[in-house]
């Protein structure tokens, strides 16, 4: 089993660099995607609520007959504009769908719960964070943060509340590197988590520079992409639902990108996101 280097959070806990991610994976595709990952030897791994794959991911949590205490498992709140979620019944609106979440995941605690979107528009994450902070302090979530959320949105919940978000999970890859705000997190101790690391497998893995890269080490261009994540300090997710690749995905840490590589990656940055911008996309 490959091994796979982890990061200390704020709140002491660990959790693997590397994980698995099941994003627009079918609910019975995630059982044995989730089983194969962990087969394999992914030990976190990542769904949301709005995923809809959540029993699936449990099933193959399940299925895959390591200890419970061995895995790193996160989901999300998804907290459209279908529902109010501001006051008492807000809160009590998170704490029925964390409820509904680790019943489907067959759980009796969740490693990590996200709030999935800021919204800030409405300005409801401070209300639903406070839940957070009770799902925290009675252990069902070990740990909590947040997800797309920018700089605004974090000094918001600073200026509130005393529990500072684990992570924040946001759209990163080389061609998006988002050094400012891995600059905020590293500065109030938010550890930064990439969703889409591959870039959704669409221009990033066929750049001509990290081709060249992969060549030059023997290995594949996601693989690459990956190991730049690794040495970045960022935590990725990768998902995928081919066994080749979800084995593939996992191999990194048989080589290492020297200076002239980095400097090759970070150059292939275009500023473009794949996904809405947070600050003014409003989910229903």
């Amino acid at each position: 089993m490959t091994t796979i280097p982890s990061i200390t959070l704020n709140n002491g806990a660990r959790i693997p660099q590397l994980g698995f991610g099941v994003w627009q994976v079918e609910d019975d595709a995630a059982e044995a995607a989730v089983r194969t990952a962990i087969e394999a030897g992914y030990r976190s791994i990542d769904t949301a609520a709005i995923y809809e794959n959540e029993a699936g991911t449990g099933r193959g949590i399940a299925g895959a007959g390591v200890p419970r205490e061995e895995l790193y498992i996160t989901t999300k709140l998804w907290n459209s504009g279908k529902r109010d979620w501001s006051g008492a019944q807000g809160q009590d609106a998170v704490l029925r769908e964390f409820d509904s979440s680790l019943a489907k995941l067959g759980l009796e605690y969740v490693d990590l719960y996200l709030i999935h979107w800021p919204r800030p528009m409405h300005g409801s994450f401070e209300n639903i964070w406070q839940a957070f902070e009770k799902l925290a302090a009675d252990g069902r979530a070990r740990s909590v943060g947040v997800s797309n959320f920018g700089p605004a949105q974090l000094d918001a919940l600073a200026e509130r509340s005393g529990v500072v978000p684990v992570l924040n999970q946001i759209e990163l890859h080389p061609h998006f590197p988002q050094h400012e705000l891995r600059a905020y997190h590293a500065e109030h101790g938010i550890a930064t988590e990439a969703w889409s690391p591959l870039g959704q497998g669409k221009a990033l893995l066929t750049e001509p520079a990290l081709v060249q890269i992969a060549e030059k080490h023997g290995r594949t261009v996601a693989q690459v992409v990956l190991r730049w994540h690794l040495q970045s300090g960022v935590i990725a997710i990768p998902k995928s639902v081919t066994p080749s690749r979800i084995r593939e995905n996992l191999d990194v840490a048989g080589f290492e990108l020297d200076e002239a590589d980095m400097a090759a990656v970070a150059a292939t940055a275009t500023g473009e996101r794949l996904g809405p911008d947070p600050q003014g996309f409003d989910w229903n």
